[in-house]
């Protein structure tokens, strides 16, 4: 993984689930991301829920903290 890239990490089904009912959506609802993508692990199908975890970039108010934005994309 490039210094640059996001962290895509796989969720399991359970988390899947959870997301998709806090959410109150489907997957078909998320945002697609190609299943040739280079980013993706290795271990992902057609279907699954993908984490991408990008760094927000710090602003004045919170320079000693670096935070963390989740994105959820389903593998198509």
């Amino acid at each position: 993984m490039h210094i640059l890239q996001s962290k895509h990490s796989k969720l399991s089904e359970k988390d899947s689930q959870e997301l998709l009912e806090s959410l109150n959506i489907s997957k078909s609802q998320l945002p697609k991301i190609l299943s040739t993508d280079p980013n993706l692990p290795e271990d992902c199908n057609v279907g699954d829920i993908i984490k991408i975890e990008r760094k927000k970039q710090p602003t004045t108010s919170d320079l000693e903290e670096e935070k963390v934005s989740p994105y959820y994309r389903v593998v198509v």
